[in-house]
């Protein structure tokens, strides 16, 4: 199937500030877009996210490489002639027009219609749930109202491709997750390719069906949110999709069950992942909500990886309670869910008590040194 947008091999390079030569923004990038999904482009600020998305939008011209959307090279086109529309994190309305002006503003750029104009815009502030703000000015509503006006006029035109950079930013927390769940809800809905700018790795998850992480212009991994939250490819990602453990130390691997050697001696069991080394140095990354704790008087059932420890600190959060460990050198957060109530057969455990901290070998990932 043909993808709705599709990067070859994407160089993008300006001049260092300092004066030090120049920074490659994106480094042979390379991203196939499926048609009709949600794609969100993650990473911290100057990974080279924006740059991507520029590119496929017009505003920024590859060096080298090629940007195609539904198979037609774009390079040379400007915005305005290429079939996408951009929602920005200032949303960029004018405000000296009506709601509904804006949202018609680019159907009269493209000569369509007077009535058949107005009735799309109609169309489109019922699909963003606004039918009763059309003769507002942007000054006299939210700034959630504003961003779904944004989108309704950036939907009127009916793009092949859907860009967003960053568009939720401006918003509290509170609407911002709201929101998140209504862009899902109105993508799906329209059918249109949404490709998303975000460094918040919870709201790419909540939204995205498939996700690349970027870092220093290039792209890390791509995959759904749970391929890349359970096989992080290395340390990069899994430090920055979610909280994770790591602990250093050497694989010694023997099929795919391995054994890792922590630096104090301690052998434990590991899973290999298409990730992981075949031996020798490695790191092995557990998440906080995948470890156990016990009594260490208690038993934790057959299979299970153990380590000694001792809790260092508590931090009671309502849905879970975070507890500390120091387990010889290392050290390990644990996320303990408060689930109906109840704080389990274990109950709560105080600093300084001694535990047993245990995960199933599957639940960690062993990843290549950095």
């Amino acid at each position: 199937m043909q993808p709705a947008v599709e990067l070859r091999e994407v160089t993008k390079a300006y001049a260092d500030p300092r004066g030090a030569g120049t920074v490659r923004a994106m480094d042979a990038v390379s991203l196939r877009i499926d048609e009709g999904g949600f794609f969100a482009l993650l990473g911290p600020s100057g990974c080279g996210k924006t740059t991507t998305l520029r590119s496929i939008a017009g505003f920024e011209q590859p060096d080298s490489g090629a940007v195609l959307i539904r198979g037609r090279p774009v390079q040379g086109i400007p915005p305005f002639h290429r079939p996408v529309n951009t929602v920005f994190q200032d949303y960029a309305l004018f405000p000296h027009m009506s709601v509904l002006q804006n949202v018609m503003f680019g159907l009269k750029m493209a000569k369509v219609p007077a009535r058949e104009a107005r009735r799309r815009a109609e169309e489109a502030l019922e699909l963003v749930h606004l039918p009763h703000v059309g003769a507002r000015r942007p000054s006299q509503l939210s700034g959630g109202q504003r961003q779904r006006v944004a989108l309704a006029r950036a939907l009127v035109n009916r793009p092949a491709v859907l860009l967003l950079d960053e568009p939720l930013g401006a918003l509290d927390l509170k609407l911002r997750k709201a929101m998140q769940f209504e862009l899902k809800r109105m993508q799906q809905q329209v059918g249109i390719t949404f490709v998303f700018v975000t460094h918040d790795q919870e709201e790419a998850m909540a939204m995205a069906d498939h996700i690349a992480v970027m870092d220093r212009g290039r792209v890390l991994q791509v995959g759904t949110p749970a391929e890349i939250y359970e096989h992080p490819v290395n340390r990069f990602v899994a430090d920055f999709i979610g909280e994770t453990n790591f602990l250093e130390g050497t694989l010694e691997a023997s099929g795919p069950v391995g054994h890792f050697r922590l630096a104090d001696g301690r052998t434990l069991p590991v899973v290999l992942g298409a990730a992981a080394p075949t031996s020798g140095p490695a790191t092995l990354a557990v998440r906080p909500e995948r470890i156990r704790l016990t009594r260490a008087t208690h038993g934790t059932g057959a299979g299970g990886v153990r380590l000694a420890a001792r809790v260092t600190e508590v931090h009671y959060l309502g849905t879970d309670t975070r507890y500390h460990l120091v387990s010889g050198s290392a050290t390990l957060s644990v996320r303990q869910p408060n689930t109906g109530g109840q704080l389990g057969a274990e109950g709560r455990f105080a600093p300084g008590d001694e535990v047993v901290a245990w995960w199933q070998p599957d639940g960690a990932a062993v990843l290549r040194p950095e």
